[in-house]
């Protein structure tokens, strides 16, 4: 009986007093609904939901390192959520270790009495199939422009989405509190970003946006220029109080059926699927029974019948349960197995799916198959054409910018936007222990009228003026045509490009203009359009060293091997016959061993293996190999290493297959 005596004493008046106060405000955490989260589930009367005027959907849109993430930081922080870290909203691992945004990501903050849904998006034209989808779930959006940089290649691609979906974008010049920037720059800016606008062909309505000037790093944004503001305004309140008034309201109908339109979709190891999209009609509860539908050449076409097990909403950077949600709002459901990215979740007497998101067609493509080396299965756990398979599968579900296809002899063929996209999905499948062989990348041709077409990319390029030869003249190999070159303003010393490249000539450029420029020029690409075939590009690449030998490497091979071009392995690496340990000084390819031991004598030696004093090997990065690798060349990928290898591995094969190609 002491227990329940105890607890009885604990509860006296006073402690249920303090108690009630500490379990106030819960309801307020779920207060979504105008008479609590029971009371709105039990109440079928729609003006007892979230009324869809205080609602605003907005996705924050800009070039790589302009500052969303930052940003979105402060907006967080402004209204309230406790933030673990920097750049709270990149929860992937590799996000945070490059410092790009990846993937899109949505989350909702209250800001004097309305709801702000707001979704981060990446600015990797790479990534742009991330950008596509969201568009459709929003009214409005802030366009980031640096207002050093100005806009460059990628804000044109992610503006030219946003404009086509009718959203309505604010400006948001970002980092005015830099030295370098001024009044004058700021007004250039704007003024290149409205001729950006016009020429995207922008309405009335979407070139009178409002222009704010922040700076995301110092948390603070400001409807007129100033470099410091008062200590009062040092806030990020005049740019929420331009999103309420500036972003209209979703067009939402309570009264209709519940209908959404699946944009984004996870797995989790508990709920199964959880899907996310706007609201388009209706209300929805916990415990509705609904349906999957999608739309194919035959007409509507039901996928699976369930019901709501749990529907949950995004508030600052963690996840909350919600009892039932209104039209206009973006939720996340579980409930369902076999919906995914483009179809229709909707009640079940609907009968009509609701119209697609168009993507952009991939421009290149790699094949994944077996690893197939002499070292195969030493690192990893998923070896087979199977598990590589279904992996490819799981990951084309959830990404829609990227197609898989079967292929010959247990390999696929993964379309995608461009080398950097693919390379995550690689880097990805080695940490979760893959282990494959990867082809290079082959850009996707189209014909029209029996004429080739080729993807051209528009490419910018900063750097500095005593580098601009260099990289012309790299570029010229590759066909690129300059369209524009002129001093960077505010920037003395500085030149910027503006040019046309075929995206297979950029295929491996990046580390070749990092070193070209000493590490000091900036390359931003995007996709233009499909144009005529500017045909075979110039020698871009040497010829590479092939080892014939199966073993250990040992310095005393490399020492006289050094001398014959750059070594991409250290002494104490296996190597096998074919695998390539480096790049020839010639254009020609070349046979070594560089598992070539010292003979052993009982002669005493002046110079030992200990004192063999070697260069630096360039050690490849995946993206360096997936750039640097030729037609008849593999990546063999592990979860502990990454080799370049020929496609043939036996020497004669390789001489066999390079007459018949000749022939």
């Amino acid at each position: 009986m002491a227990g329940p005596m105890l607890l009885r004493s604990l509860l006296s008046s006073t402690s249920r007093k303090s108690l009630s106060s500490h379990l106030a405000p819960l309801p307020r955490l779920c207060r979504r609904f105008s008479s609590g989260p029971a009371a709105a589930a039990a109440s079928t009367d729609p003006s007892a939901y979230l009324d869809p005027g205080r609602l605003r959907n907005v996705a924050v849109i800009a070039h790589v390192d302009h500052g969303k993430t930052t940003l979105m930081d402060r907006l967080l922080r402004q209204c309230g959520a406790d933030i673990p870290h920097e750049r709270a909203m990149d929860s992937i691992s590799l996000e945070r270790e490059r410092g790009i945004t990846i993937a899109s990501k949505v989350t909702s903050i209250s800001w004097k009495e309305n709801e702000l849904n707001m979704v981060d998006t990446p600015g990797h034209a790479d990534f742009g199939g991330e950008v596509e989808r969201v568009v459709g779930m929003v009214e409005g959006a802030v366009l980031v422009v640096d207002a050093g940089e100005g806009p460059l290649a990628q804000t044109k691609f992610v503006l030219a989405k946003a404009l086509k979906y009718g959203l309505r974008p604010l400006l948001l010049l970002n980092k005015v509190d830099r030295p370098s920037v001024s009044e004058e720059r700021c007004d250039e800016v704007e003024s290149l970003v409205f001729d950006l606008f016009a020429n995207l062909g922008a309405t009335e309505e979407q070139l009178d946006f409002p222009v704010l000037y922040a700076s995301a790093k110092e948390g603070w944004a400001s409807s007129t220029f100033t470099k410091d503001p008062p200590a009062g305004a040092k806030n990020m309140s005049q740019l929420l109080d331009a999103i309420v008034r500036h972003v209209p309201p979703p067009k939402a109908n309570l009264d209709g059926p519940f209908q959404m339109l699946v944009s984004m979709m996870e797995k989790d190891f508990y709920l199964g699927r959880i899907l996310t999209g706007r609201v388009s009609s209706g209300i929805v509860r916990v415990g509705d029974r609904i349906h999957g539908l999608r739309s194919n050449e035959s007409g509507i076409q039901k996928i699976e019948e369930g019901k709501v097990v749990k529907l949950m909403k995004k508030k600052g950077t963690s996840m909350i349960l919600i009892d039932s949600a209104g039209a206009g709002d973006i939720i996340s459901m579980a409930g369902l197995g076999s919906p995914s990215i483009g179809h229709t979740v909707a009640n079940t007497e609907v009968l009509t799916a609701l119209p697609t998101v168009e993507l952009d067609p991939p421009t290149i493509s790699m094949t994944f198959g077996v690893n197939d080396s002499p070292l195969a299965g030493r690192d990893g756990t998923h070896l087979t054409g199977g598990k590589i398979g279904d992996r490819l599968m799981a990951e084309a579900e959830t990404n829609l910018a990227i197609n898989v296809l079967p292929s010959i002899a247990d390999s696929f063929e993964v379309q995608g936007r461009g080398e950097l996209q693919l390379g995550i999905l690689i880097e990805n499948m080695r940490r979760e222990g893959f282990e494959l062989s990867v082809s290079p990348p082959k850009v996707m041709y189209k014909v029209e009228n029996g004429q080739r077409l080729e993807p051209i990319e528009e490419v910018t390029i900063e750097v500095n003026e005593e580098h601009v030869g260099l990289v012309m003249e790299a570029l010229s190999h590759r066909r690129a045509e300059v369209a524009d070159m002129g001093p960077v303003p505010g920037n003395d010393g500085r030149t910027r490009l503006s040019l046309t490249c075929p995206s297979r000539g950029l295929v491996g450029y990046r580390s070749v203009f990092s070193s070209d420029t000493r590490g000091t020029g900036f390359m931003h690409r995007a996709f233009l359009s499909y144009e005529k075939y500017r045909g075979p590009l110039g020698n871009v690449r040497k010829g590479v060293l092939v080892s014939m030998g199966y073993g250990t490497i040992t310095a005393y091979a490399l020492m006289s091997l050094e001398a014959r071009g750059t070594l991409f392995v250290t002494p104490g690496m296996e190597a096998y016959d074919g695998m390539i340990v480096g790049e020839h000084s010639r254009d020609t390819d070349l046979d070594v061993n560089p598992v070539r031991s010292k003979e052993l004598s009982n002669m005493r030696a002046a110079g030992k293996d200990e004192n063999v004093k070697l260069s630096p090997p360039r050690l490849m990065t995946l993206e360096e190999a997936i750039g640097y690798v030729a037609s008849d060349e593999l990546i063999e990928v592990t979860p502990k290493t990454i080799r370049l290898r020929k496609r043939y591995l036996d020497v004669n094969k390789r001489k066999a297959m390079s007459r018949r190609i000749k022939d």
